[in-house]
């Protein structure tokens, strides 16, 4: 038998995702997953990918990638086991269909405009929904069912707004966020709580907000993601500082955390 270490790199990622899935001599981990087993691995590949390209260096952005790609073959793994698809199939159907959204590049058409290139690239996916006998009109049609919150948020907005609805300023907007903030206080105001009802307000106070980041050109999803490393970072510091003062955050008081938290910021 050929040794995986002398095998094309590819071929020996192949070779050693099947004999991980070999129903004798594999591991026992990877012989249990399903499609649906690892799809939670996959989107935390994914946010890897992205902390590295943010926070990291190149040698971590390969080696996140190698993660990814990974999983990819996990999928092509499981589906030739199947007989539904393997890898190859994958890298024609994305390799076609990538030929089949650019005929500005591969048909040698005119060059498009922003605009027009936009609208080549939704009419095409258009086509290709109704090819499928997708027959939905909506022009939400295109969101895909399991998007991360923010990002379908941004998503559903942005495609409200190409068909006039939306606010043509921040302002407004402003106002909607302070609107659905007294919206949970009222909530929460009340002499019984509705956890539901609390739950209700608070999304509709996380859908403006992500509409107030549209508004101003920030992707909310990567806003948010550098505020919870801004947070680690200084709780991490802040750990720090007290374990040199012989304190713990579990001993101390919200007051005392509160203090080390302060001269944290102002060291930075």
């Amino acid at each position: 038998m050929t040794q995986v270490s002398e095998l094309p790199n590819i071929t020996r990622l192949l070779e050693i995702m099947a004999r991980l899935r070999d129903p004798e001599s594999g591991c026992p981990w990877d012989q249990k997953q399903t499609f649906k087993t690892i799809v939670p691995h996959t989107i935390e590949e994914a946010y890897e990918v992205a902390d590295a390209i943010e926070y990291g260096t190149p040698s971590d952005v390969k080696d996140e990638l190698g993660d990814l790609l990974f999983q990819v073959v996990f999928y092509a793994q499981l589906g030739q086991e199947q007989n539904l698809f393997d890898l190859e199939d994958i890298a024609e159907q994305i390799s076609d269909k990538l030929i089949r959204r650019h005929p500005h590049v591969f048909d040698q058409a005119a060059s498009p405009t922003d605009e027009q290139l936009h609208q080549q690239w939704e009419d095409i996916k258009r086509r290709e929904r109704e090819a499928k006998g997708d027959i939905d009109d909506s022009v939400l049609a295109t969101i895909p069912t399991g998007m991360a919150p923010l990002n379908k948020a941004t998503k559903i907005q942005k495609l409200c707004a190409k068909v006039g609805f939306d606010w043509s300023a921040p302002a407004p907007v402003i106002e909607k966020i302070k609107e659905e903030i007294d919206e949970v206080v009222a909530e929460l105001d009340k002499d019984t709580i509705n956890q539901q009802a609390v739950e209700e307000e608070i999304g509709d106070l996380l859908f403006a907000v992500v509409n107030l980041s549209r508004h101003l050109q920030v992707n909310p999803d990567i806003a948010l993601r550098k505020a919870n490393h801004k947070f680690t970072t200084r709780f991490r510091a802040l750990e720090t500082m007290m374990k040199s003062d012989n304190k713990s955050p579990e001993q101390a008081s919200l007051e005392e955390m509160e203090s080390y938290w302060l001269r944290v910021k102002a060291k930075e």
